[in-house]
């Protein structure tokens, strides 16, 4: 394990731990957007656990690289899903932002796979 491959999982874990809090905490710059991309009220609470869990298995995966490769790839699905929720709400300036929290859990498994 590198350290760049450390500091990459460190930094995607919490990023995507912010996130999954922002939805906890219902941050009205997380929830406004998904009430406006028609996400269902009931599914948020399910969107932040999984959040959260990917950020886990990110740190863990330090550890067990194997399940590190798992919360990356369901990290980078989950956010993939998010892109594609985002273009079918016709609200292509917000693409970007999904693409960012991805960005981390993409670089950990590649970086991990090379290692």
């Amino acid at each position: 394990m590198s350290v760049a491959h450390t500091i990459v999982t460190i930094l995607g874990a919490l990023m995507v731990g912010f996130s999954a809090y922002s939805v906890f905490a219902e941050a009205e710059y997380v929830v406004g957007p998904l009430a406006e991309y028609g996400v269902p009220r009931a599914w948020w609470t399910w969107l932040g656990a999984a959040k959260a869990a990917g950020a886990l298995g990110l740190l863990v995966g330090l550890a067990v690289p194997a399940l590190g490769y798992a919360a990356a790839v369901g990290i980078i699905l989950y956010f993939l899903g998010a892109v594609v929720t985002v273009a079918r709400a016709r609200a292509y300036a917000h693409i970007p932002f999904p693409l960012i929290y991805m960005a981390p859990a993409a670089a950990s498994l590649i970086l991990g796979l090379a290692a």
